[in-house]
């Protein structure tokens, strides 16, 4: 039972925004479609050309590069390189096309990489641009978009998270805060986590009192709320601190955000010694847990520098064969979090090279800071600098600092990359091995570069689930979890056979429709692409091995349905049936063509397995509790074509209950702000359908 359950057991069961969580302290989150950052009004002209006929036909390689450079102007812009398919290679700037596609023309290559590249290039597109800028801007947003293999590629571009003090409210609330900034208020960020914000934010309404609720909670309070009881809201929603009050309070939050950290905390000592020398002990108490709690906040920002006010900074390690990059994001002073990636980039690739498609694919979709450190110089410095100054608005200035305290954040910022990289390549090896081992277990060709692990989830065949997660090389791939809502209406409720057999039938036929002719298994740095999925940077599609959590019929129910699609002899399936007792270590495992078989109780696969097999149930049930709850929280008015958020609510405010809206006349559901004739026919011939 949560706080909040036992709290309302004792009589106040009203106490409590909705949405908060005392256990994880975890204030509200506004997340809004995301929206490009302000930038240049970018005008491209597109280049329209077809060679004559014949012309290219049959030619791939240099010689259908050559019958596009005679036509090319000598002004920048970007072109993309493409195969026979049509699938995009290569997407490149420069400040001059018919240059840069003479060299690809001449034959003459300096890498493995660039040779094959061309040599699989069957077309060519092009786009000038006006400036070398908007050049390189384009280039980023084309790579980002069309992912082409042979590029540096992001393999994670997630949103950050911000703070927002809103501004269209008597009384400011705090919230995390996603997406574009369409909401009035202030902006504090970016943080390198939703778990850096929500540390921060909790610290600071106990330093500041601010409320963390809804516009509509706020409004309908007639009493503080248990927030307001443990001291981490002021109350202003029924006068328990005035306005004006209130707003001092929102205006240090802003100074401490702002940077002026040390003014706020002079004043709130100013203040708690005050109130002591007046013996009002209690509020020296008060102000005496607001510093404690800004204490806390600063200690866990880690280094926070004396002379550097906002700036991002990035730092490159490369060994292995892979690339580790840190970055680390510093407002008003402060050190806001830090997160590491690991672009896809070919090995023969120099540090420089990756680091600067890094970093305008970075900024892509962000504001970047007014300053950018960087660990070493990168190609174009000058012009990404010139090109985040056009699309930022303001100058940013980019450069390799060689001395100070500058040169210690970039120092320890590679430290902190060389540290990740090293973690990274110890798990991708753990995990190499572990996969060797699946493929010698079950009696595979090669270790599987995609595993897909599926199971069920129901309570007496309601509200059923179906889950799917996915595991390769580098652990599991979380952006390619699906889950399947069970829509037969044939099935018998708490049928598990009926169940995994539509989810295998609506996966493999989906499957076959968008990568119908890719091989599973096939090399991803050397494939075309339909076997590719978008956003994984060369990761296959198609899996390898399917685990099944279930026994024989569940293994029948799934073979008949790979047969009936003719995908039987390209996936591996395997059933992973619960022991005795339903004992982990002790499972039992179905193979076609192999008697069903346990492996030793301490062996590293069957660990790997279980770890594979919990990741499914967690997603089920998880997916599961979440449909759950929708549907014991819905409402007759969810059914209704036309009855939205807006008119629903109104409906309920007017009525007070659905029920209640189900017994009204027309004439008294159009006098509800919102209903119309129309809608008040629509909703009464709902509930009246005789």
């Amino acid at each position: 039972m949560s706080p909040a359950q036992k709290h309302n057991r004792n009589g106040a069961a009203d106490d409590l925004p909705p949405d908060i969580d005392i256990e994880d302290e975890a204030a509200e989150e506004i997340v809004e479609p995301e929206a490009e950052p302000a930038g240049p009004d970018l005008a491209f002209t597109a280049i329209d050309w077809t060679p004559h006929a014949g012309d290219a036909d049959g030619m791939v390689g240099a010689e259908v590069i050559q019958t596009f450079v005679k036509r090319l102007p000598n002004q920048p812009g970007v072109y993309r390189m493409m195969n026979a398919a049509g699938d995009v290679l290569y997407v490149g700037k420069a400040r001059s096309l018919k240059k840069r596609v003479t060299n690809y023309a001449q034959g003459r290559f300096h890498t493995a990489r660039i040779g094959r590249m061309v040599r699989e290039t069957a077309t060519m597109e092009f786009v000038v641009t006006r400036t070398e800028i908007e050049a390189l801007l384009l280039e980023a947003n084309l790579i980002k978009r069309l992912r082409p293999r042979f590029n540096v590629l992001m393999r994670d571009d997630k949103s950050f998270p911000y703070i927002l003090l809103t501004g269209d409210h008597v009384s400011p609330g705090i919230y995390k805060h996603r997406g574009a900034r369409s909401r009035k208020g202030d902006y504090f960020g970016p943080f390198a986590s939703a778990g850096a914000v929500g540390r921060t934010i909790n610290s600071l309404q106990r330093a500041f009192l601010l409320r963390s609720c809804t516009n509509s909670f706020y409004e309908n309070r007639t009493r503080p709320c248990l927030l307001y009881q443990i001291k981490r809201c002021a109350g202003p929603c029924t006068g328990e601190i005035s306005h004006q009050g209130y707003a001092e309070l929102v205006a240090e939050a802003k100074d401490f955000l702002s940077g002026r950290s040390q003014k706020v905390k002079t004043e709130i000592s100013a203040a708690m010694q005050q109130a002591s020398e007046e013996l009002d002990f209690e509020r020296a108490a008060i102000y005496r847990d607001r510093l404690a709690a800004l204490s806390h906040v600063q200690a866990h920002q880690g280094i926070n520098p004396q002379t550097v006010e906002e700036a991002d900074v990035f730092a490159i390690h490369q060994e292995g064969g892979q690339t580790g990059i840190q970055v680390f994001f510093f407002r008003t002073g402060q050190n806001w979090g830090n997160r590491a990636y690991f672009p896809k980039a070919d090995p023969a690739l120099e540090p420089a090279e990756v680091l600067g498609s890094f970093l305008a694919q970075f900024y892509d979709d962000k504001l970047p800071a007014r300053t950018i450190l960087l660990s070493q110089t990168v190609q174009d410095q000058e012009l990404l600098a010139e090109a985040l100054s056009t699309r930022a608005g303001r100058k940013v200035a980019i450069f390799v600092p060689q001395r100070g305290e500058k040169k210690d954040l970039t120092d320890h910022a590679l430290q902190n990359a060389r540290e990740a990289l090293g973690r990274r390549l110890a798990e991708t090896s753990t995990q190499a091995r572990l996969l060797q081992g699946f493929a010698e277990t079950f009696g595979l060709e090669k270790p599987p570069a995609r595993i897909e692990v599926y199971d069920n989830s129901h309570i007496m065949g309601t509200n059923a689930v179906g889950a799917m997660v996915v595991a390769g090389a580098e652990g599991f791939v979380k952006n390619q979890y699906r889950k399947f809502n069970i829509r037969s209406t044939e099935i018998t409720p708490g049928d598990d056979f009926g169940m995994m057999r539509e989810v295998m039938q609506r996966r493999f036929s989906r499957l076959l429709r968008e990568h119908g002719d890719a091989q599973p298994g096939a090399d991803t740095e050397d494939d075309g692409g339909d076997d590719l999925v978008g956003g994984n940077g060369g990761f296959p599609a198609w899996p390898d091995v399917i685990l099944i959590d279930g026994g024989q019929g569940q293994m029948t129910a799934v073979r008949q349905i790979l047969s009936d699609l003719g995908v039987e002899d390209r996936v591996v399936a395997i059933g992973i049936a619960k022991g005795p007792d339903r004992d982990a270590g002790r499972e039992r495992f179905f193979v076609k063509g192999r008697d069903s078989f346990m492996l030793p109780v301490r062996d590293p696969v069957l660990y790997f397995v279980q770890r594979l097999r919990d990741e499914v149930h967690r997603f089920a049930i998880g997916s599961h509790r979440a449909r759950r709850k929708k549907e014991m929280v819905k409402s007759p008015l969810d059914e209704i074509a036309g009855i939205g958020p807006g008119r629903k609510r109104a409906l309920l405010l007017a009525f007070g209950t659905a029920k209640a809206v189900s017994r009204a006349a027309v004439e008294d559901l159009v006098k509800v702000d919102g209903i119309s004739e129309h809608v008040a026919k629509l909703v009464y011939n709902h509930f009246h359908e005789s």
